[in-house]
Order: C-alpha cells, then structure tokens, then sequence
C-alpha cells in the first residue's frame, strides 16, 4: 500500500520499468497533481487536500525515505499541486513550471535545506518549498 502510494499511485515506477532508470520520474508525479489541481474549484478545499496528500506522502514514503529514491513521487505531487493551488491559465502554467524548476534545480534558498531534513521530512519539504516559490509566481502573474 504504502508503495503505491508513495510512487504517485504507480506513475512513478513507469521510468523505471520503461527505460531502466527512474530519471524523470518525479515530473510523472507533478504531472498527476495538474488534474487534481483543475478538479477542485475552491483554494480552501484544494489547500486542505494538499495537506492530506503531505501527510499521506510522509507517512507512505518513511519506510523509502532512505537515500529519497526516484520512483517516489508523491512529493513532487504535494508540491506541484501546492504551486497551483486557487490558479488558473497562465499563472496555473507557470507556477507548475517554475515549482518543477526550484525542485529540479534545487537553487533557490530554502529548497536544498528542506531536502536535507532526516527522513521523510526531507523528502517531502523540499518539493513543498519548492511548490511555494511556484505559488508566488502564479499570484504574482494573477495581479500583474
């Protein structure tokens, strides 16, 4: 169970049984929060569901969260989807592009120091600090 949920309900062992390699994995689970991302309408709602997945991700990816292998996904699904929470169209676009640009990158403060948190805290924080950086960048391009 926790396996399934901890690859983003499977989307995150696909690089790996098609190539040989989990490389490229993680925009598989950001690619799943887009959907869940356009299902809901409300921001409180879909805030409250980003926290469930955060505490669901930590609690499936624990046991994995050893050397945080490629194939769990349900970070970049937690933060992916809280870099779109309450936007739409462009800004929607951005801030997924830019949350996977910080969790790629690992350049920007805060999200190589989250990453190094011990256990599954430092699996799921940096892509959540990350999934900020894309949420302000989808606010800031909704008042512009």
């Amino acid at each position: 169970m926790r396996r399934i949920l901890a690859s983003g309900l499977g989307l995150g062992l696909i690089p790996g049984r098609v190539r040989g390699s989990d490389a490229g994995a993680g925009t598989f689970g950001a690619a799943l929060a887009v959907p869940l991302a356009l299902a809901v309408e409300s921001p409180a709602v879909e805030l409250a569901l980003v926290a469930g997945v955060t505490v669901l991700g930590w609690w499936a990816a624990r046991p994995f969260s050893s050397g945080d292998p490629g194939w769990v996904v349900i970070d970049e699904t937690a933060g992916a989807w809280l870099a779109m929470v309450g936007l739409t169209g462009w800004p929607l676009v951005a801030g997924w592009l830019v949350a996977r640009a910080a969790d790629i990158t690992k350049r920007p403060p805060g999200v190589r120091a989250a990453e190094r948190l011990p256990g599954a805290s430092g699996v799921m924080a940096d892509d959540l600090v990350a999934g900020l950086y894309g949420l302000a960048t989808g606010v800031l391009l909704t008042v512009i």
